[in-house]
C-alpha cells in the first residue's frame, strides 16, 4: 500500500502516554461510578459494547478489545467492559435485498438507537455498514487498521480452481452467481453480461454453506471477513480492486460513541489508525457526495501511495458508478494530499454524479 512505514509509534501514542490517557479517562469514569438518575442508581462501569451477534461481528468486537487492552494495560483485569448482543433488522430479514426492507444503515440501527437511549456505551461494526450520515448525537471516534480490502470469488463444488489468467473466466457461460450485493453484481455483469444472478444472504458461514448445497454455482464474499473467521483458504480468487472495486469503508472496523461522552472518546482516538482514518475520509465523502439510493452500485477505495523523490505519501482515491445490470459502469480516479482527503472524495463524487445517467441514483 504505502511505502512509508507506519511504525507503531506512529499509529498508536507511546506506551507510556497511552496508558497515562487510559488511566486518565478511566479515573474520571470511576470519579463517578455511580450517579443518580432519575431517582435511580446508574452503574457506570462496566463500559457496555454494542455488538451485531454473528460470528464475523463477535470475532471483530473480541479482537478490538484486546487492541484497546494490550495497549491499555489499566483495563485488564479490572471487567471495564461488557459486551451486549443486538440483533438488527439486517439480520432478521434475509430474504430480500435491503434495499427493499429500508436500505441503508440496517445493520446498525438498532445498535444506534440502544447508543442514543444509554443502554450502550459504544459500539462496533464493519465499517461499510453504516450510514453515511450518522444519526444526531453520535459520531465515528475510532477506526481500526484496514484487513485486506479485496473481494473474493469463490466457486462451488462442481468448478475447478484452474489458473487462469482472467479470474471471471471460471465461471461456465450462464453460470449462477449468489449475491446480495448490487455493487458486486453490477461489476461482474459488465465484464460477463451472460451470467445469471440469485439472492443469498446470512452469515459467512452460511453463504458458503448454500454454495456447498449448489444453490448457485459461485458467490462473492470479502476477503477481511473470510480471514478474520479464519477461512481465506475457502476464497479460490482473490480480486484486485483494479478488477472490482470494493465498497467504502470495506476491510475496516469503526467505534462509534455518543459525541458528549469526551471521556471514551479520548480513549479510542488513543488507538486510532492513521492509514485507516484517511483513506476512510476519502471514501465516505465519495459515497455522500454520490448520496445514491440503495439499490446504487457505489465502489470506493482509497490508499496511501508510495513517496516519490523523497516527498510525502499522496492518497489515490478510486471511485465506481454502475447499473445493477452491468449495462452501464463509470470508473475514475483521482490523487492528492492526504489532508485534502475529504475535498477528494466529494471532487470525485461530483464528477462520476455529472457524467452518469440520473436515474442510476434515484431507481
Amino acid at each position: 500500500m504505502s511505502a512509508k512505514k507506519i511504525s507503531s509509534q506512529d499509529r498508536f501514542p507511546e506506551s507510556e502516554a497511552l496508558q497515562k490517557v487510559a488511566a486518565a479517562a478511566m479515573e474520571r469514569q470511576l470519579r463517578k461510578e455511580r450517579e443518580v438518575v432519575q431517582g435511580h442508581n446508574k452503574k457506570i462501569l462496566p463500559l457496555k459494547v454494542g455488538t451485531r451477534a454473528s460470528p464475523l461481528a463477535l470475532v471483530q468486537t473480541r479482537n478490538f478489545l484486546t487492541i484497546l487492552t494490550r495497549f491499555c494495560p489499566v483495563l485488564r483485569n479490572m471487567g471495564a467492559f461488557e459486551e451486549h448482543q443486538i440483533k438488527t433488522t439486517g439480520d432478521t430479514v434475509l430474504n430480500r435485498r435491503l434495499a427493499e426492507i429500508g436500505g441503508k444503515g440496517l445493520f446498525a440501527k438498532e445498535i444506534h438507537e440502544a447508543l442514543l437511549r444509554g443502554e450502550v456505551d459504544f459500539a462496533v461494526h464493519s465499517l461499510k455498514d453504516l450510514e453515511t450520515e450518522l444519526p444526531d448525537g453520535l459520531v465515528l471516534a475510532c477506526t481500526m487498521k484496514r484487513e485486506d480490502v479485496r473481494d473474493a470469488l469463490i466457486l462451488g463444488p462442481d468448478l475447478y480452481n484452474m489458473d487462469f489468467e482472467n479470474p471471471f473466466a471460471a465461471l461456465p457461460q450462464g453460470a449462477v452467481v449468489g449475491s446480495s450485493s448490487v455493487r458486486r453484481q453490477a461489476q461482474l455483469l459488465h465484464a460477463r453480461p451472460d451470467l445469471k444472478f440469485t439472492l443469498i444472504r446470512g452469515n459467512v458461514q452460511t453463504r458458503l454453506d448454500k454454495l456447498a448445497g449448489r444453490e448457485c454455482q459461485a458467490s462473492l464474499l470479502a476477503m477481511a471477513g473470510l480471514k478474520r473467521l479464519g477461512l481465506e483458504s475457502r476464497a479460490d480468487f482473490p480480486l484486485d480492486p483494479t478488477l472490482m472495486v470494493p465498497a467504502a469503508g470495506q476491510g475496516i472496523v469503526g467505534i462509534t460513541v455518543r459525541a458528549d461522552d469526551i471521556e471514551l472518546r479520548e480513549l479510542l482516538a488513543a488507538i486510532e489508525d492513521y492509514e485507516s482514518r484517511a483513506v476512510m475520509t476519502a471514501e465516505r465523502a465519495l459515497l455522500a457526495e454520490l448520496d445514491g439510493s440503495c439499490r446504487t452500485p457505489i465502489g470506493g477505495y482509497a490508499q496511501l501511495m508510495p513517496l516519490v523523490s523523497g516527498g510525502e505519501p499522496h492518497l489515490h482515491l478510486t471511485g465506481l458508478v454502475a447499473r445493477e445490470d452491468g449495462s452501464f459502469l463509470l470508473k475514475r480516479s483521482i490523487s492528492g494530499a492526504i489532508e485534502d482527503a475529504e475535498k477528494m472524495g466529494r471532487q470525485l463524487g461530483a464528477s462520476l454524479r455529472a457524467d452518469s445517467p440520473a436515474d442510476i441514483f434515484t431507481e
